[in-house]
């Protein structure tokens, strides 16, 4: 059927042969859908050309789920396991006639089924068997859950009132064994997970507990919490990151393991006394999210092939900069992943260890110990290593010895907090480090961003006023063609018009030219200039490549590059 759909897809001039050997392969090795993986490798724009294609040749309809809002009535006439087994939702019922989405339109006996179950003439129009997954999951998900929840805690657990002092801790201890109160901490988590954040906030207002998860980088509100459980939720927090739930006036950090499906789910804790009580963030450190494949971050072709050049290079220092929350950590990862081979020793110094990797020794720094990324840089000289990652360099002391391990036949990667690449070489230079030694040390600096992508089943075009022509410094042969994009908002995205992140990226190998300006004491400027005229790609035009691209939104890129 596959090869049929990509014959038929080549004929009408939507993709290429060469795309469809391609996606041919992948999906022999992955055993997905044709459709899906044409958008991943980007040969089709979203799954529902295949299916609107598909649709004329077996002459039915076909529907955007994503376009139509469904009555949840009409949607539970097909119960959710048949719904759900043979990825199939009811869309409308006009008389007697009930009009169902269905990947698989061929599959009479399903259409059969669901005639003697409803009693209706059953009218299919197709669509991708991913977004009919995503409905169900809308449709289907149990709105009350949370209340339910709730209630039963109400009907077991005796709670303290608001205005009353704060339970014993003896009190305490008993109430968070409630099954309701873990059931309830336990489905925001997984919920959480399942829609994946990386971090959810408990808050204590005057009158509510509010919470909040970061999704692709922002804060959604999710239903509140009752005020009067405050004291039983975030003492069961606290047991589950083995932290004292009598302390209630000092900061405590902990760790939860967690078993999510198939996978382990590190939870980081943080708690912190407000003054409605305690607050606590929970860091999603979950395996599946981490993206640690170099050629789906987002880099642009020059940029990968400059990045990959540095990275495999036997020794010198690659520094990577931006505020945090850029994604220094995961590009990081992705090139000691790249380059974790049997015969290779990688060796780094975090704090905190995010993700844990076979085959790389990973340390976690304490200050409080004595054991600094200086220190630790200091034992990995005597380790025998081939590739060092140093978390971040914070001083002098850490600065000098990744610079002499560089000198010394090793391959250094790190971390610093600047603006931009250039002006790292200054940062180093503040820091005590001769500039002759950062010139001959350093192969490449990266400066990066995150920006959110704009969601795919709600995109629209955007219209562009010259003001902002303006702004983007857009020439003006350019300005007839010139196009954005912005997410409308719809059921996929939570009404946010973004789904998912990519970089923007600032890569500026230090070639002969650049490492003299170095040595000679240039500014930040003069190096800038220099960098650009041999191909770099600034943040604020890298982010305009992704804006023009339809990958991201004005204010995505106003966000990200303003003042750069």
């Amino acid at each position: 059927m596959s090869i049929e759909l990509g014959k038929m897809l080549v004929k009408a001039g939507k993709i290429n042969e060469e795309q469809l050997n391609k996606a041919l392969e992948l999906q022999k090795s992955t055993n997905g859908k044709l459709g899906e993986i044409l958008v991943r490798i980007g040969a089709i724009e979203d799954e529902n050309i295949v299916s609107e294609f598909v649709g004329k040749q077996l002459n039915i309809g076909a529907l955007r789920l994503t376009d139509v809002e469904l009555n949840p009535d009409i949607v539970k006439l097909i119960p959710q396991d048949i719904a759900r087994r043979f990825n199939v939702i009811a869309v409308s019922k006009i008389g007697k006639t009930l009009i169902v989405a269905i990947a698989d339109p061929n599959n009479i006996y399903v259409l059969d089924a669901i005639k003697f179950i409803t009693g209706c003439t059953v009218q299919p129009v197709i669509s991708p068997e991913s977004i009919i997954q995503k409905a169900l999951d809308i449709y289907y998900e149990d709105k009350s859950a949370l209340d339910s929840i709730i209630k039963e805690i109400d009907d077991e657990l005796e709670v303290v009132d608001t205005n009353e002092e704060l339970p014993e801790e003896l009190d305490l201890q008993k109430a968070v064994q409630d099954k309701p109160l873990v059931k309830l901490v336990d489905s925001i988590i997984a919920d959480a997970i399942k829609k994946g954040a990386s971090d959810i906030h408990f808050e204590c207002y005057e009158k509510r507990i509010r919470v909040r998860y970061r999704i692709d980088g922002s804060l959604q509100e999710r239903p509140p919490i009752p005020f009067k459980y405050r004291a039983a939720i975030i003492s069961r927090m606290k047991i589950m990151s083995d932290l004292d739930i009598s302390e209630r006036r000092l900061p405590q950090d902990g760790r939860i393991k967690i078993k999510f499906g198939e996978r382990t789910v590190d939870l980081r804790v943080s708690v912190l006394p407000t003054i409605f009580g305690e607050k606590v963030v929970m860091r999603i450190l979950d395996p599946k999210s981490l993206m640690v494949d170099m050629t789906k971050l987002g880099f642009p072709e020059l940029s990968l092939k400059n990045f990959m050049k540095a990275i495999e290079s036997p020794y010198g220092m690659i520094l990577v900069t931006g505020p945090t929350g850029s994604g220094k950590t995961t590009t990081l990862y992705s090139a000691l992943k790249t380059l974790n081979k049997p015969d290779v020793n990688i060796m780094t110094a975090e704090d905190p260890v995010e993700f844990n990797f076979d085959g790389i020794n990973q340390v976690l720094v304490r200050s409080d110990i004595g054991l600094t990324f200086a220190a630790a840089l200091r034992s990995f000289l005597r380790q025998d290593p081939d590739i060092i990652m140093v978390g971040e360099i914070r001083d002098q002391e850490t600065a000098d010895i990744a610079i002499k391990a560089a000198l010394t036949g090793h391959l250094v990667f790190s971390t610093l907090h600047t603006n931009d690449a250039p002006s790292t070489i200054n940062r180093l230079i503040d820091m005590g480090i001769p500039s002759y030694l950062v010139g001959a040390s350093t192969r490449l600096i990266m400066a990066q961003r995150m920006v959110r992508k704009i969601c795919t089943f709600c995109k629209r075009e955007e219209r562009v006023d010259e003001d902002t022509l303006d702004l983007l410094n857009i020439p003006p042969e350019q300005r007839k063609t010139f196009k954005m994009y912005k997410g409308a908002g719809c059921n996929e995205c939570n009404g946010t018009g973004y789904s998912g992140r990519t970089g923007i990226f600032e890569v500026m190998p230090i070639s002969p030219a650049i490492e003299k300006l170095i040595v000679q004491g240039a500014s930040t400027m003069e190096i800038r200039e220099q960098a650009v005229k041999e191909g770099m790609m600034t943040l604020r035009s890298a982010a305009l490549d992704k804006l023009t691209n339809g990958i991201t939104a004005l204010e995505e890129v106003l966000a990200e590059t303003s003042g750069l």
